[in-house]
């Protein structure tokens, strides 16, 4: 017997995982990349966590697919603020659908637990996902499991419901009595979740959307720095960070001219490359008031490392307010 579980790398899901394995099921744990999960690589955190229950860990890249099925069109429309989670959930079970059959498992599983999420863990809202996955009757939430209707698994004995949990509410205590029964280690506390239900966040995404068609390359470009938008329709992106410069060293993307600072130190910014002349010096002396810079003094920055600016910093970050976007 083998199942296929939705795995977050948090605690609820790696519980799900341990009540199923302690029945004897081989479990895969799949982790479905939407592309806005984090800015951290989890990587070795959610292997750490596998390797404690007995599950193989693999992930599943969609973001192509999320882009395209999910984000920009939700059918079931968006949370708080960008976030399309109904939706998002049903594409996620699809995926682990796929998987079940391909690997010839017989279930799946999620870390859920009935009312932790008053908006998308209610009980209409998870017969939603299921209906809308064609999961109905494939997906076990062993968290929640004796406050919702009996699973194919259950049903068929491959699972046996008394040794599931009952859970419901925002309440972590009876989690926490299963951490400490299981000498579960390194754990995360609850956190913010997927980076499209941060209000900072959504208005970077409702801003890009405005001005551009949004694409799977431009994801990294979304996570880290400063954003701005200049008068003239550029895009500028300023490290705030030793982290998030080398993040945006790294990208790759045609639509934007790397910028560095000349003969002093500063941050690693982005600007788009339809940027014009005003823009660009606009962009120039935004990137200066970030550096430790004297107010008359005029500096070099490269763009690209082909094409040289020269600028001098505002007087004040108060003058950038009118074009931040967060």
């Amino acid at each position: 017997m083998k199942a296929i579980a939705l795995f977050s790398g948090g605690l609820d899901s790696t519980l799900a995982l341990k009540l199923i394995i302690d029945q004897g099921i081989e479990v895969l744990a799949v982790n479905i990349n939407t592309g806005f999960g984090s800015t951290k690589d989890r990587y070795e955190h959610m292997l750490n966590l596998c390797k404690q229950v007995g599950a193989e860990l693999r992930i599943i890249d969609i973001e192509s697919e999320f882009l395209q099925d999910v984000l920009f069109d939700p059918k079931h429309g968006y949370g708080k603020n960008f976030n399309p989670c109904i939706d998002c959930h049903a594409k996620m079970f699809a995926v682990a659908k796929r998987v079940m059959e391909a690997e010839g498992a017989s279930f799946l599983i999620s870390g859920e637990v009935l009312g932790q999420r008053p908006m998308s863990q209610n009980k209409e809202a998870m017969q939603t996902v299921l209906n809308e996955s064609n999961c109905n009757g494939l997906l076990l939430r062993p968290l929640s499991a004796k406050a919702l209707a009996p699973t194919i698994a259950e049903i068929n004995g491959w699972v046996d419901r008394e040794k599931l949990e009952g859970i419901v509410g925002r309440s972590r205590d009876r989690q926490l009595e299963l951490v400490e029964e299981i000498g579960l280690k390194d754990f995360e506390s609850p956190g913010g979740g997927c980076l499209l239900t941060d209000e900072n966040f959504a208005k970077k995404m409702f801003d890009f959307i405005k001005h551009d068609t949004f694409e799977v390359r431009d994801i990294p470009v979304m996570k880290y720095g400063r954003h701005l938008r200049l008068p003239d329709g550029a895009k500028l992106v300023v490290g705030r960070n030793r982290d998030e410069n080398v993040h945006l060293q790294n990208i790759v993307n045609e639509k934007y001219y790397h910028i560095k600072t000349l003969g002093l130190p500063g941050p690693h910014s982005l600007l788009s490359k339809s940027a014009t002349e005003a823009d660009k010096e606009l962009a120039a002396k935004i990137i200066l008031t970030y550096c430790k810079t004297k107010e008359d003094t005029a500096y070099k920055l490269s763009l690209d490392e082909k094409e040289e600016i020269e600028a001098t910093p505002f007087a004040s970050r108060d003058e950038l307010k009118p074009y931040t976007i967060m």
